[in-house]
């Protein structure tokens, strides 16, 4: 325990965040009255082991998974504090075969008293979110004869209704199933043709009934996978659209974004954007595709007839681009960079920036955590990009994991070691 947060101010709107991408499944919080001064004061902090899940905050309990030794742990903090509630543990055996860490990718899902979790191996368990007890599970990789993918498993099940949505991918399908929540049992399966992506379902609302879309496509040969429609009373397929990089080892990652009756999906490897729009019907227009704006693992945010978001696959050609949704044009393309001091075998200075970064509005503005540890406050309108302050938390690499906005309270990642040594901490503020 480092400190005590600090009241909240009078006035601020604040929420849980019990999934991935929070409580509107876009990445977008409607907390309010947030300090925009870096680095934020450290509350607390916790030694994880490998993966790069987000955490799940909700009913006064934060849940996060991670991996030391052969064993999966699912640690329940007190948010505010970072004490261990309890913890839950089960024997893996998982290895990354393109060597980034062996740890679950998956984040925790908090709905109605109970935690969803699914390992890297596809263990799937339902705990009680206050005691941690074991409600049911189920091992999806065997029950579906689901061979392990690039990085394993790594997409976040989706709580709809009494529904627990999840991109099994099994060969020859399901692509999709629907369990019950209670129990584990099956309730519908959808789909034959896809593999586990590294997507998350997303739902909506769409012409005033509810849909889940989700953006599959495994390991396959040749590679295979898109958007898929899927009405979650029935698990009924309203539409596919194949969306895939013609190359083997590619991942389909970034997770849809829904908005006015439309539907945005965007892949890395040399794949692109699409824009869809849903008619009543339930049938399904392309309205544009571009090959100017590809992400790779994260997700853009959706505002006022806009998206934004790190378009490159590696670490040296990624970018911060402003797409126009109206029309898939880019309005702007930016890379966020700066000069850092850094130690070791003397002083030397190096320009830094974002990379892939990741994006959460917040507050009128954008939090981004930058791929090698730094935080910033941005300002991204159609008219350009403003950094507003910016801190580096921790100098290391693979900071790809979304951070958690609840109540007030910043919850950042960190995935690996330090690899450099900043001089300072590199914190301004910058004028409006």
């Amino acid at each position: 325990m480092h400190r005590t947060p600090k009241p909240l101010p009078r006035g601020a709107v604040t929420h849980d965040w019990a999934s991935f991408l929070g409580p509107s499944h876009n990445g977008v919080s409607t907390e309010t009255r947030l300090s925009r001064t870096l680095p934020h004061p450290l509350v607390w902090e916790f030694p994880k082991g490998t993966g790069y899940a987000s955490p799940a905050v909700a009913g006064g309990r934060l849940v996060c998974i991670h991996r030391v030794a052969n064993e999966e742990i699912v640690e329940c903090l007190h948010p505010e504090t970072g004490a261990t509630l309890w913890r839950f543990r089960y024997a893996t055996a998982f290895e990354d075969r393109y060597g980034y860490n062996n740890g679950p990718r998956s984040s925790p899902v908090i709905d109605e008293g109970r935690v969803y979790i699914t390992g890297a191996e596809g263990k799937l368990h339902c705990l009680d979110l206050a005691s941690g007890t074991l409600a049911w599970k189920r091992d999806l990789r065997a029950e579906y004869k689901v061979p392990q993918d690039f990085f394993g498993t790594a997409s976040t099940p989706l709580v709809e209704g009494r529904l627990l949505i999840i991109n099994v991918g099994a060969p020859g399908g399901p692509s999709v199933v629907g369990l019950d929540k209670a129990t584990g049992r099956e309730v519908w399966r959808a789909g034959t043709e896809w593999g586990p992506s590294y997507a998350s379902p997303v739902p909506a609302v769409m012409h005033g009934r509810r849909r889940v879309f989700v953006f599959a496509g495994g390991e396959s040969q040749p590679p295979t996978g898109g958007l898929m429609s899927i009405d979650p009373a029935t698990g009924r397929v309203d539409f596919t659209f194949p969306w895939r990089s013609r190359t083997h080892e590619s991942v389909n990652a970034s997770c849809p974004v829904v908005f006015d009756s439309k539907v945005f999906i965007s892949a890395s490897y040399r794949t692109g954007s699409a824009l869809l729009e849903v008619r009543p019907d339930f049938t399904h227009r392309v309205v544009w595709t571009t090959q100017e704006f590809g992400l790779h693992f994260n997700t853009a945010i959706h505002r006022d007839g806009h998206l934004y978001g790190f378009d490159g696959r590696n670490e040296p050609d990624a970018s911060l681009a402003c797409v126009n949704a109206a029309t898939g044009k880019i309005v702007w393309r930016e890379t966020p960079e700066w000069p850092e001091t850094l130690e070791g075998g003397g002083m030397r200075q190096q320009i830094l920036g974002t990379f892939r970064g990741s994006l959460l509005a917040a507050d009128g503005q954008f939090l981004c955590l930058g791929e090698l540890g730094h935080l910033l406050w941005m300002d991204l309108t159609p008219k350009g990009y403003e950094r507003v302050s910016r801190a580096w938390l921790f100098p290391a690499r693979e900071s790809w994991t979304l951070p958690v906005l609840s109540r007030g309270l910043l919850y950042v990642v960190q995935n690996t070691r330090n690899l450099l040594t900043p001089r300072r901490s590199c914190t301004q503020k910058l004028p409006r």
